[in-house]
């Protein structure tokens, strides 16, 4: 089993942390295609367009192409909206993540590094909230999951916002991130809400966002 350890980022990790990001999100194009397909909507309107094109050409090849065109369009449509999103963050927080991150108080970023490649990171930073920290940009190598890489980072995320001083940490994963959701329920986080992206598509795909919070510091009774 390969070994690792975390440590806080340096210059010299930004074309790695990129990749990882980069990488990470594309996975999700495939999954968040199935979503879209199993919608109702989606459902219907091929259908409609089948049974159509079926009853007015009185050919069976039409429509089948029609529908083929129109999911291959639809695939391309899921994987232009990522890559605008992995361009967006790229050019927004992780354009410089020294500033973002490590120059600001009470924000962090790290990395995993396993026999010296980084192969892992994630982030902290205030948010709207003033009593939490917010887990931001958690991701690790596909070729190195299942090392307890990703634990291990939630727990360097949650001994920081504690020793911080704040209440909890709270982070927002998506719909189609169903590992990235057990993974945080294990550690312990609890979903708190969720809402759906202010976009026609993410409404019409039901693209919903959870919330999810985990406690830091101990109650003490009095």
């Amino acid at each position: 089993m390969a070994s690792f350890k975390v440590r806080k980022y340096r210059d010299e990790d930004e074309e790695p942390v990129k990749e990882i990001f980069a990488l990470g999100m594309s996975e999700h194009v495939p999954t968040s295609f199935m979503h879209m397909l199993k919608q109702p909507l989606t459902q219907m309107v091929l259908m409609c367009i089948f049974c159509a094109l079926l009853t007015s050409s009185k050919s069976f090849l039409l429509p089948v192409l029609a529908v083929t065109l129109l999911l291959a369009g639809a695939r391309q449509l899921v994987s232009y909206l990522f890559t605008s999103y992995i361009d967006t963050s790229l050019k927004d927080d992780l354009k410089c993540i020294r500033e973002t991150y490590m120059e600001k108080k009470d924000s962090c970023f790290w990395v995993a590094e396993s026999e010296g490649r980084v192969v892992g990171m994630v982030a902290c930073l205030t948010s709207q909230t003033e009593e939490c920290l917010e887990l931001k940009r958690m991701s690790v190598r596909r070729s190195h999951r299942g090392l307890g890489i990703a634990k291990e980072l939630c727990k360097v995320v949650a001994d920081f916002t504690r020793e911080s001083g704040y209440k909890a940490v709270i982070l927002y994963t998506s719909v189609v991130q169903t590992d990235a959701q057990r993974l945080y329920e294990h550690v312990g986080y609890k979903k708190t809400g969720d809402f759906v992206f202010q976009s026609l598509l993410a409404k019409v795909f039901n693209f919903y966002i959870y919330e999810y919070r985990l406690e830091v510091q101990e109650v003490t009774g009095g």
